[in-house]
Order: structure tokens, then C-alpha cells, then sequence
């Protein structure tokens, strides 16, 4: 963000410094003349368009997926306590408390994580128990529903992940900057020299919405970090009702994890 701002603070410096040093090089018409305010309009509205277009490809992309798959892998993980009720006892206990162990897992560790486009092994932990569960329940009714939510869950998960990862290829990115600097430094030369207090100010308006139009695509397409990111409110939500399920079937017991998702020594 910081780079976006940097680089176009200095193509519309450069820009006007063209304009007073070489534009008198360039060009013999009286100094009194040049691009009108109305001339910038066209390549403002044009950029503009673009620049929303692509804005929206990327937040209907990157950011509505990962959403998507957080919300969808709160709601299997949910499914998956509430189909441990039709379980044994002891099955019920432990899905239940690797549910809350797994949701903060999540929360704690791997969300922070996301951040830079990385995962975190700490949920794997829990899931890998899922499954060992499941062995014990094989031929039972609570069966198929507990795995079939488990699958759920890891699909989910795995499309977090993968929108975790930055969508827009890096060549891509510095292509749409590049193309910034150009337009910017060329309006910047086509100003006129003198009596040009209107033409600086719609300049420098386009240039700042340019600029916001780059943040915004670069934001949008890191979902977990930035300004606009997806934030942990659904899993939280199921690790707070699943602590209270299994408080409530296990008031004597204690949860196999730390309040980071980290296993507790046996």
C-alpha cells in the first residue's frame, strides 16, 4: 500500500516538474494553452471503469471465496458437533472437544498466518483426531453424518486456503502500476504552464483515485490481510457453542487443548 502511494506521489511530482522543464522543449503553443479540464476527464473515466471492472472481478473472486469457504467451514464444523449427539458417549466427548481444540486452532493461529498466504499445522492436529474417532464409530448411525461433515469442513478449509494466496500474478500487478506512473507523468506534461490551477487539482484528484483504485484491488485480493479482510466472527461463534455443548455433557471435564489450540501435556 505503502508502495502504491510512494510511486504515485512521484510520477505526479515527476509529471509536473516535466511540464515546467520540458514541455517548453517540447512544444512551441503560448504557455497559456494546454490539456483542459475536460480533456482529463476521458482518461479518468476510462481508467476509472477499468480499474472498477477489474476491482470487481477480483472481489467477486479472492475475497467472496474465502468468505464463502470460512462461513461454510464454520457451519460444517458446527454440523459436526451436533452429529456427535447421536454418538457414544465417549465419541460424543472427544469430537466435541477437538471441535473447540480445532476452532481455536483456527482462530489463534492459522488466521494470523493467512495473513502472508501460509496455513498452520495446528488444526491438522485435531482433524487427524477426527478421524481416529471415527474409526470407533464405524457401522453405527452417527457414522456417515460424522464424516460426511468432517469432508465438508476439510473442503472447506482447503479452499480458505487457497484464497489465502494472492490471486493476481505479481507481473500483472506491476504492469497496473506502471500504467499508473504513464498516465499520470503524460497528463502531468500535457498541463499548461500557466493559469492552470483547475487542470493541477483535477490531476491531482485523478492521481488520488487512481491510486485508491490499486490499493483497493491489491487489498481485496489478500482477503486475511489489509483493510477489507474476512474476519474469524463465524468460527468463533462455532467454538463458543461448541465449548458449551461440551461443558454441558462434561462439566468435569477438561478440554485437550490451551486456549491457542496447542495440545495439553498428557
Amino acid at each position: 500500500m505503502v508502495l502504491v502511494i510512494v510511486v504515485a506521489v512521484v510520477a505526479l511530482l515527476a509529471g509536473l516538474a516535466a511540464n515546467r522543464y520540458l514541455r517548453p522543449r517540447l512544444l512551441t503553443e503560448d504557455d497559456g494553452t494546454g490539456m483542459a479540464v475536460k480533456d482529463l476527464v476521458g482518461p479518468l473515466l476510462t481508467m476509472t471503469v477499468l480499474l472498477l471492472s477489474f476491482v470487481l472481478v477480483t472481489a467477486n473472486g479472492s475475497y467472496g471465496k474465502a468468505e464463502v469457504a470460512s462461513r461454510g467451514e464454520a457451519r460444517a464444523l458446527d454440523q459436526l458437533v451436533e452429529s456427535a449427539e447421536y454418538a457414544p458417549a465417549a465419541q460424543r466427548g472427544r469430537v466435541q472437544s477437538d471441535a473447540v481444540c480445532y476452532a481455536r486452532a483456527v482462530r489463534t493461529q492459522e488466521w494470523p498466518a493467512m495473513a502472508d498466504g501460509h496455513g498452520s499445522p495446528a488444526p491438522s492436529v485435531w482433524s487427524a483426531d477426527f478421524r481416529q474417532t471415527f474409526q470407533d464409530l464405524q457401522g453405527q448411525p452417527a457414522f456417515g453424518m460424522l464424516v460426511a461433515a468432517d469432508n465438508k469442513r476439510s473442503d472447506e478449509r482447503d479452499e480458505r486456503l487457497t484464497q489465502a494466496s494472492p490471486s493476481i500474478p505479481g507481473a500483472i500487478f506491476w504492469f497496473l502500476l506502471a500504467t499508473l506512473v504513464i498516465t499520470v507523468m503524460a497528463l502531468g506534461i500535457c498541463l499548461p504552464r500557466t493559469h492552470n490551477r483547475g487542470q493541477l487539482i483535477t490531476l491531482t484528484v485523478i492521481t488520488a483515485l487512481l491510486t485508491t483504485m490499486l490499493i483497493i484491488i491489491r487489498d481485496v485480493d489478500r482477503p486475511f490481510d489489509g483493510i477489507i479482510v474476512v474476519d474469524s466472527t463465524a468460527i468463533t461463534e462455532v467454538e463458543r457453542q461448541a465449548t458449551r455443548d461440551f461443558l454441558a455433557n462434561h462439566p468435569a471435564s477438561e478440554l485437550p487443548c490451551d486456549e491457542r489450540g496447542n495440545r495439553r501435556p498428557a
